[in-house]
């Protein structure tokens, strides 16, 4: 069973990082990173519950005394997570905004030991130490070698934003689990984190952009794939695994994300850069193992 469950966590983590494609071309229409935001989760909030209502109408069924869990992984985590992402892949590369995005199994190996008592062991803390070394390779700023920030600070302070936001989801969602079907927790993570942004997107002065057809694919591609599809996978592997682990798993979207930025967008790394990718994968690696 563990194993089908790892399966579902490494499909959804691929389909993460095809973001990219989908946020770019977005951008190309002159939306910036809080409209592309609100334009992914309402676009999954409106195909998920359209698939439910149509197909599993019970899994609609939540008691309002646990919205707080959807408030968790729809708006801290989701919302958050999504704003500092994309402002992150603005300001620097699609390469750079994921690493920094995987600052999150750190994260979530520290709140997993507060919320769920997991072991925090020697490795554990090693693979920490590893994952800020390797982001500080991948962002220029290594003193030692007499270096400096080769990205903005606003370009680092969202991708940190980003890891956390993202850490947040295996927590609030491992929670969830405990009384919810994955696809409910899906659902209403979607559709909190709609209710949260619509309201303050600004999409007045956007409306030529509607009119176009691959607006509308690029729409559809970004609420099904990296998003719908890749949460539905995450969160039903999540049932199997602990969050941890199931965090650490996922970073083959960062080998997806530089892929993608490389082949189709002609991003170029450099040697320290390469070198704080493959640190990272080395942290996250070391921490799924027993200890």
């Amino acid at each position: 069973m563990q194993k089908q469950a790892y399966f579902l966590i490494t499909a959804g983590a691929i389909l993460w990082g095809t973001i990219g494609v989908f946020v770019r071309g977005l951008y190309g229409f002159g939306f910036g990173p809080l409209q592309v935001v609100s334009l992914r989760v309402f676009a999954a909030a409106v195909i998920m519950l359209l698939y439910l209502f149509f197909t599993r109408r019970e899994l609609l069924k939540i008691r309002l005394r646990d919205s707080f869990y959807f408030v968790g992984t729809g708006i801290f985590s989701l919302a958050f997570f999504n704003l500092c992402y994309f402002t992150t892949m603005k300001e620097t590369s699609i390469a750079v905004a994921v690493i920094l995005l995987y600052t999150s199994p750190a994260f979530v190996a520290v709140l997993s030991r507060v919320f769920f008592k997991e072991h925090l062991g020697t490795k554990k803390l090693l693979s920490l130490g590893l994952t800020f070394a390797g982001c500080a390779f991948v962002t220029g700023y290594l003193p030692f070698f007499g270096g400096s920030l080769s990205i903005s600070r606003l370009g680092l302070l969202a991708g940190i934003g980003s890891g956390f936001g993202y850490a947040l989801y295996s927590i609030f969602g491992k929670a969830a689990l405990e009384k919810y079907h994955s696809m409910t927790i899906a659902t209403y993570t979607f559709v909190f984190a709609s209710l949260a942004l619509l309201p303050v997107s600004g999409f007045g002065n956007m409306t030529a952009a509607f009119s176009t057809g691959s607006f509308w694919l690029y729409l559809a591609g970004l609420g099904l794939f990296p998003t719908v599809l890749a949460y539905l996978f995450y969160t039903r592997g999540l049932e199997e695994v602990e969050s941890s682990r199931a965090s650490i798993v996922a970073t083959v979207e960062p080998v997806v994300g530089t892929l993608v930025g490389f082949f189709l967008f002609g991003e170029v790394l450099s040697g320290w850069q390469f070198a704080g990718i493959l640190l990272v994968l080395l942290a996250v690696l070391m921490i799924q193992e027993k200890q």
